[in-house]
């Protein structure tokens, strides 16, 4: 009898039981780590945030909302206008938080994060992003170091002092990427051409100039030392002029100087085994050696 009526009311127990657990469970709230909880009873949001941690007790009638209030980054792609009306597309990188103490007011004005970043982040960004494309006189300036730092500087601070109040907090915007118009990315292709091909006809002059200068350095050489030869040349034809200028100075100043060297010749020629008999005129007052005695009788 006893047992049946505990199978009578086992359901009634599992449910009571079920309905305790499910109550207590709400008695207690767990906050992940990085995380800001935001409570609402019946529309009426908490004007605390609740921290990373357990947090007992709860009122189990508590509506929650989890912020994720660390480090966080959002992408945007937009094309911004320079003062040439050319259109330039950015990257950008925005790093951001939001501020946990401002999280009731977030959920109460605006919503969750996701929200929050859609609602003011976003559309800020973007017109600061116009705005300072209008400070920029031409499209390709984009790509320089200074433009891209002020771009940077400008694009921080007014997110900043824009986003503060709102419970975000902006620690950097950075510059990921710049696209330029197509055909100004052609002509930039183009002028680098051109320059390459500048420089490959200036280093092709400066090769052809510098063997025209060893072209005229050995024309140079070799002008010296045909110079040296010829001086060289001089000087022995110098020499040479003046031994005949003695000799003939020697012969007329002593005219037994031929009969001298006329005797010197047949002692040289007598040394010869075909030699044969020479003669001299004797009448001559330089008398040298005449015809051989072979030469004589051939020609009679």
């Amino acid at each position: 009898m006893a047992s049946t009526k505990m199978q009578k009311n086992a359901p009634i127990v599992i449910v009571v039981v079920g309905l305790l657990i499910l109550v207590g469970s709400n008695f207690y709230k767990t906050i992940p780590p990085g995380h800001v909880g935001v409570a609402a009873l019946f529309g009426n949001v908490q004007q605390e945030g609740f921290s990373q941690g357990l947090h007992i007790p709860v009122n189990p009638l508590y509506r929650w909302t989890l912020f994720d209030a660390r480090q966080q980054t959002h992408m945007e792609t937009a094309n911004v206008p320079s003062q040439d009306q050319l259109q330039t597309k950015l990257d950008v990188s925005v790093q951001y938080r939001l501020i946990g103490s401002m999280a009731p007011s977030i959920l109460e004005q605006t919503g969750d994060a996701a929200k929050a970043v859609e609602v003011h982040l976003k559309p800020k960004l973007r017109s600061l992003l116009r705005e300072q494309g209008k400070s920029i006189k031409r499209a390709e300036d984009f790509f320089r170091e200074e433009t891209q730092e002020a771009l940077q500087t400008g694009l921080t601070e007014g997110l900043r002092e824009y986003l503060a109040p709102k419970g975000i907090e902006v620690s950097a915007v950075l510059i990921r990427d710049i696209a330029l118009p197509p055909f100004i990315v052609q002509a930039i292709e183009k002028k680098k051409e051109r320059e390459q091909a500048v420089e490959q006809e200036r280093a092709e002059l400066e090769r052809v100039r510098t063997e025209l200068q060893q072209q005229v350095a050995r024309a140079e050489a070799g002008r010296e030392a045909a110079d040296q030869e010829a001086g060289r040349m001089r000087i022995m034809a110098d020499a040479r002029a003046y031994e005949i200028t003695q000799i003939n100075n020697a012969i007329a100043n002593n005219p037994a100087y031929i009969q001298l060297q006329s005797l010197e010749a047949l002692k040289a020629i007598s040394k010869d085994p075909a030699s044969k008999i020479y003669f001299m005129d004797g009448s001559s007052p330089s008398p040298l050696p005449l015809m051989h005695l072979g030469d004589l009788q051939g020609s009679k």
